[in-house]
C-alpha cells in the first residue's frame, strides 16, 4: 500500500535503535526524509548510515540530544527546520519497587518521557497548523493504561503521554493535522534484549529460555510472544499517512492483545 508520504519530513526522538529506529526505517521506506535522534553521536551516525544504505534515494540525517538535559533539547529545537511528522518516541524504562524510586528519578522519567513530547510538540505543532497538514504521534505503552505495580513511575509517565496526545488533538479541530498515540505492548527492542540476556546470564540460562519465561508470565498476551519493533513501526507509519486522516485524538493499540478490555 502506498501511504502517500513521499517528500514529507519526519523527526523521531530516541531513534538510533529499537522501536524508534524501526519507525525511521518504515518512514524512509515510504519516501520520507527522516531525522533520527539519540544521546550518543556514534550511535546516531551509525543509524543514519544504515538508513542511507537501505534507502539510498531518501535523505537521512541525525541530531544528538539527551532529553534529560533541557539545554540539549533547546539546541535540538534550534537545529530543527520544518517537520511534517513528529514521532515522540524517546523514553526511559525500568523495573523498580515504588518505595525505592526517589524524587530525582521521578523527575528524570518525566523530563524524558513526558516533557520531551511537550517541548517538541510546542515547537512544531504550530507550524503544522499554519501549513495545513501534519502528524504528531506519541509512542506510549499499554502500561499507561494498566500500570504495573513494579513500574509505577514508568506507567505514570506513559499515562501522561496519552493524556498529552488527547489534549493536543483538540487543538487541531477542523484542520488536516492529527495527534494520536500508539499503545505498544511488550516489544523485543534492543534495551529489552540486553535486559533479557543479562538476566539469562545471571541465572545461567539460555537467552531464548529466559525470553520465553518472561513473556510466559504475561497471562493476558493474546499472541503469547514479544512484539517485533517493526510491528509497532507499521502502525506508526500508517497513522503518519494521509490514509489515517479520520483518526485523531485516539490511543491505538499495537500491544499483542495485552489490553483485553473492549474499550
Amino acid at each position: 500500500m502506498d501511504l502517500r508520504l513521499q517528500g514529507r519530513t519526519a523527526f523521531i526522538s530516541g531513534s538510533s535503535r529499537g522501536i524508534g529506529y524501526a519507525i525511521a526505517d518504515a518512514l524512509a521506506a515510504e519516501g520520507v526524509r527522516v531525522i533520527v535522534n539519540g544521546r550518543d553521536a556514534v550511535a546516531v551516525d551509525a543509524a543514519v548510515e544504515r538508513l542511507r544504505a537501505a534507502h539510498p534515494r531518501v535523505t537521512a540525517s541525525g541530531v544528538v540530544a539527551d532529553f534529560a538535559k533541557p539545554e540539549e533539547v533547546a539546541r535540538l529545537l534550534d537545529a530543527l527546520g520544518e517537520v511534517d511528522i513528529l514521532v515522540n518516541n524517546v523514553g526511559l524504562f525500568g523495573l523498580a519497587e515504588f518505595d525505592t524510586v526517589g524524587d530525582d528519578e521521578w523527575e528524570r522519567y518525566f523530563q524524558v518521557n513526558v516533557m520531551s513530547g511537550v517541548r517538541l510538540s510546542r515547537h512544531l505543532l504550530g507550524g503544522m497548523l499554519e501549513r495545513g497538514w501534519g502528524r504528531v504521534i506519541f509512542v506510549s505503552s499499554e502500561s499507561g493504561v494498566n500500570v504495573p505495580a513494579d513500574m509505577v513511575h514508568y506507567g505514570a509517565t506513559k499515562a501522561a503521554m496519552i493524556a498529552l496526545g488527547n489534549g493536543l488533538a483538540k487543538l487541531t479541530r477542523g484542520t488536516a493535522v492529527t495527534v494520536n498515540t500508539v499503545l505498544g505492548g511488550p516489544t523485543y527492542s534492543d534495551g529489552v534484549v540486553a535486559a533479557v540476556e543479562a538476566l539469562a546470564q545471571a541465572q545461567e540460562l539460555p537467552a531464548e529460555a529466559m525470553k520465553q519465561a518472561i513473556i510466559g508470565q504475561n497471562r493476558t498476551s493474546l499472541i503469547e510472544r514479544f512484539l517485533d519493533p517493526i510491528e509497532v513501526a507499521a502502525l506508526v507509519a500508517y497513522l503518519a499517512s494521509p490514509r489515517a486522516s479520520a483518526t485523531n485524538g485516539a490511543a491505538v493499540r499495537a500491544d499483542g492483545g495485552v489490553l483485553t478490555a473492549m474499550l
